[in-house]
This record gives structure tokens, C-alpha cells and sequence, in this order.
């Protein structure tokens, strides 16, 4: 995500800050001076703060060390204004799998409100008289801090445990579901209730906090960009990269000179090249590599050319292009038989006409 900087890593798990995040240290010196707060109680709340991101971070790192039992690596924990996001390498398609991961980060911040409730004297502040119990939580004392952050992680659980697909709550909805019908109908339930959730955020965002309005966003875009994933993962299920595949393609030369690339781009509809030598690929021409270097006419393209790239057997599933693909590593892949050879590419457009036919098919 840009405009991370990392804090470090746990277990290789890089942590990683979005500048954004520093919109609610900013927020909270606004309300305390709005409210007549002094130096005091913007440090306790700044603290504060910092200690629940803490718990977050810890949350996330619930859901990536149970991911990681069941061989899924993350690649970072980001933190943002709304919360911590995992960035696992997927989510496991087999229901129990999935239940534990999406409930292993709640069950952290129900363990560490378990040690705060026996740590602070929570019960004795709840049972004094509503005035003389706001005068008591009204001072910046340890105790209170404390409270707060027994409350913060109760409220975590909660929170997080709403069935809005997909947050916690949502995904081990989806994974209960998915244990009595097919992870596509599972996923489609689950989405379906988190969009209405996250409508009901909207509008309680727009009356009561604003943060909410943006939690709206983020789960109805979401559940619906994961349903439709999940609808698409289905329909290439049992079908290998040689299906889709394109066949025709324009097989670059390294001594080919950036002019010949210029002007196959201009009368074809290819826009990214594979290079070749002897039946082998040797690198990717990229549409955005070529209108970079694109007044470099005499250049060769060995030049700019990529070497830096991932091949895919034509035996692949076709689904793990898919996943590829939406992490967003590379839009354009070279296609080899199992020894190696070119037999082709694939990408983006190729792999959405395949499964818009298939979906034809399939109904």
C-alpha cells in the first residue's frame, strides 16, 4: 500500500504504518482542545491510542500465525485509521481452516480483556453510582488507562465480530455457511448480508462518527470484489493455463530494435511482448516499458526489456493465474511446457474473456 513505512517485522511479517494514520493523532488534539483539554490528557489519549493500535497489531497477528499453520504466508500487517489489515497470500478455501483464521484475532483481544478484567478492578467501577463512577474514570491515572483499554478490547471483539463480510465476523459466517452449501452460494450469502451492514454503517456514519462511513466503504467494496473472486475462482476450477492461453503472440528478438516494437504496437492489438531466443523466453516488453522508451527508435530491445519475470506452465491451474493476477505482482506472464519452451502468454483480458465465455457455459 503507498505511503506505508515500516515499523519493522514479526515472524517475517513486515508491519507497516500508512501516513493516513496519523489523521487520528490529529483528531484527538482537536477534540481535547475543543474540549479544554490541557498537555496532560492529549499525552494519556495520544498513549492510549498507540497502546490499542498495539492490540491491533496483535489482532492481525492472530489471523496471520493460524494462516500460517495451514501453509498461507502474509506478506504485511498494514495499520490505517480504521483498523488493521492483514495481507494474507489468500484465504483457505476449506471452511474449518477459514473459521480459525477469521476467528484467531478476535480471540486475542477477548484474551488480553480476560487479563485486564482480572488486572483492573473492573466489576468494583461498574457497580459505583453512575455520577461518582464518571468522576473516578474522569482522572488520568494508570487504573483508568487500564479500564479504558479493557473497554477498547471488549468493544474489539464486538465489533469485529459483526457478520459484515468481510470482517471477522463476516468470514466465519461464510465459513459455517460453506460447511452446509458450496463456498460460491456461502460467499454470496455472506456478501449480501455485509453490503447491508455496511448501509446501515453509511447512514449511522453520516449522523453519528465518520470514521464508520469510511468502514461502509470498505466492506461493501469488498464483500462485493471478494464474492465476485470467489464466483470467478469457481468457474476456472479444474481448468489448466493451456485453455486460455494466447497462442498467437508476436515473439520478440533481444537484437529487435525499439522502431519494430513501436511499430508492431501501432498496427496490432498486442500491447506487451514477450522476448525470445531459441524457443526460450528471455524477457517482457511491457506497453508501459515501450511508451517510455518509446522515442529511443535505434535502441535494441535487450535494452528494456525485463528479465525479471515469472513463467507459467501451461499445465498450471488456471485459477493460480487468477490469484497472480489480483495480487497484483504482473498483468502479463509467458506461457512454457513443462520443459521449458514458449508455447505463449497470458494476462488480464485473456483470462476475463475465458471466464465470461465459461460463465455462458455454465448457465
Amino acid at each position: 500500500m503507498k505511503g506505508s513505512v515500516s515499523l519493522g517485522k514479526v515472524s517475517e511479517i513486515d508491519i507497516k504504518i500508512h501516513w493516513t494514520f496519523l489523521l487520528i493523532f490529529v483528531w484527538v488534539v482537536f477534540i481535547e482542545l475543543e474540549q479544554g483539554g490541557t498537555l496532560s490528557s492529549i499525552l494519556f489519549n495520544a498513549a492510549f491510542i498507540l497502546v490499542i493500535f498495539t492490540c491491533v497489531v496483535l489482532h492481525e497477528l492472530g489471523h496471520a500465525l493460524m494462516a500460517k499453520r495451514f501453509g498461507v504466508s502474509t506478506k504485511k500487517i498494514t495499520l490505517l485509521p480504521i483498523g488493521g489489515v492483514a495481507s494474507l497470500e489468500k484465504i483457505p478455501e476449506e471452511p474449518y481452516q477459514e473459521f480459525l483464521v477469521a476467528i484467531a484475532g478476535p480471540l486475542v483481544n477477548v484474551v488480553i480483556a480476560l487479563l485486564l478484567f482480572f488486572l483492573v478492578p473492573v466489576q468494583s467501577v461498574l457497580q459505583l453510582p453512575l455520577v461518582e463512577m464518571l468522576e473516578e474514570l474522569n482522572e488520568l491515572s494508570v487504573s483508568n488507562f487500564l479500564f479504558y483499554l479493557f473497554l477498547a478490547n471488549a468493544g474489539l471483539v464486538v465489533f469485529n465480530m459483526i457478520p459484515a463480510f468481510p470482517m471477522d465476523g463476516g468470514r466465519v459466517l461464510r465459513a459455517v455457511l460453506a460447511m452446509y452449501t458450496d463456498r460460491v452460494k456461502a460467499t454470496s450469502i455472506a456478501a449480501a448480508i455485509g453490503q447491508f451492514i455496511a448501509m446501515i454503517f453509511l447512514l449511522l456514519g453520516l449522523f453519528v462518527n465518520i470514521f464508520l462511513v469510511f468502514i461502509a466503504l470498505f466492506v461493501f467494496i469488498g464483500a462485493y470484489g471478494e464474492n465476485k473472486m470467489v464466483q470467478h475462482t469457481a468457474l476456472l476450477k479444474g481448468h489448466k493455463v493451456r485453455e486460455a492461453m494466447l497462442t498467437n503472440i508476436t515473439r520478440l528478438h533481444p537484437e529487435d530494435s525499439m522502431q519494430k516494437v513501436r511499430d508492431l504496437l501501432l498496427s496490432g492489438t498486442e500491447k506487451d511482448f514477450v522476448v525470445s531466443a531459441n524457443g526460450k523466453a528471455l524477457g517482457i516488453l511491457s506497453h508501459e516499458n515501450i511508451l517510455n522508451n518509446s522515442g529511443k527508435k535505434n535502441a535494441l530491445v535487450r535494452d528494456f526489456m525485463d528479465t525479471e519475470f515469472k513463467t507459467i506452465s501451461s499445465q498450471a491451474p488456471l485459477k493460480d493465474v487468477l490469484r497472480l493476477v489480483e495480487s497484483g505482482k504482473s498483468h502479463f506472464y509467458p506461457v512454457t511446457s513443462p520443459d521449458g519452451m514458449l508455447e505463449g502468454a497470458i494476462d488480464m483480458t485473456n483470462l476475463n474473456e475465458f471466464i465470461v465465455l465459461q460463465s455462458h457455459l455454465e448457465f
